[in-house]
């Protein structure tokens, strides 16, 4: 037996949908003048390891400057809403106030 056929195959990578519903539930589930860190939805749908959350980081935040133009969540850096077309750095999401 070889260890190609020994592993098991990587999960799917999650869609836009799923991204956003497990954005949206986690910014909910922390709750209002709080913020959750991207890495946690990104985990949350890839796993603890970094080569299955790692892929997710770009597709999360695409996600979330979606879900801040339709006004469902803001994005904040250093603890101000940012331009969601135009930002850097590490960021936080949270529910709008």
């Amino acid at each position: 037996m070889t260890s190609e056929s020994s592993q098991a195959s990587p999960p799917a990578k999650p869609d836009e949908a799923a991204i956003a519903e497990t954005l949206l539930r986690l910014v909910a589930e922390r709750g209002a003048d709080k913020t959750v860190c991207p890495s946690e939805v990104a985990r949350a749908l890839g796993g603890p390891h970094p080569d299955g959350w790692g892929p997710l980081m770009q597709p999360v935040r695409r996600a979330a400057v979606r879900l801040m133009k339709d006004g469902r969540i803001v994005i904040l850096r250093k603890g101000r809403v940012v331009d969601p077309d135009d930002f850097r750095g590490v960021y936080r999401l949270s529910l709008p106030r």
